[in-house]
């Protein structure tokens, strides 16, 4: 009996912690149970993993967005605005086709522990594929910094780091 009531606690807890954890502070519920509702928004909206560009934004690899946003003031040519835009577009792309496989990937994930229809085959097959993706997207938002940052000249580089830092 007593082993029956700490489970039930024990169940009845952890719902409440991860009800909590899965619900923003607006109070709205994502569709996918095991996103909050801004990770789901961010991956739907092609807005997800830009922390996973870190390491080049770190090394002076910038963002197209961000760089973007700073045109005037770094004097970007027209033949950049171009170049700089397509790699954007091409980012925007990336991500709303990641988001929507990493949502699928958590939706299948949660619906086979759901229904007790977890195997070691198809939980190593979706855990292996979310990790692909986190690695998709991680390439396509470094491949975005490596290209944008060739496309600026040193003094453009500089000056853009500038700007950064005052705001």
């Amino acid at each position: 009996m007593r082993k029956t009531i700490f489970s039930f606690l024990l169940i009845l807890g952890g719902g409440s912690i991860y009800a909590q954890t899965h619900i923003d502070t607006a109070g709205k519920h994502s569709p996918a149970r095991t996103l909050t509702y801004q990770q789901y928004q961010a991956y739907l909206k092609g807005e997800a993993g830009e922390d996973l560009a870190r390491v080049a934004e770190m090394n002076h690899y910038p963002l197209p967005d961000k760089v973007l946003r700073w045109r005037i003031e770094l004097d970007l040519s027209p033949i950049q605005i171009k170049k700089i835009t397509e790699a954007s577009a091409y980012l925007r792309r990336r991500r709303l086709q990641i988001g929507g496989s990493v949502i699928d990937t958590e939706k299948k994930l949660d619906s086979m522990f759901r229904y007790n229809r977890v195997e070691d085959g198809n939980l190593i097959f979706y855990a292996n594929r979310y990790g692909l993706y986190q690695g998709e997207l991680k390439n396509a938002l470094l491949q975005a910094c490596l290209s944008t940052q060739k496309l600026l000249s040193q003094q453009q580089m500089t000056m853009y780091e500038g700007l950064q830092k005052r705001n």
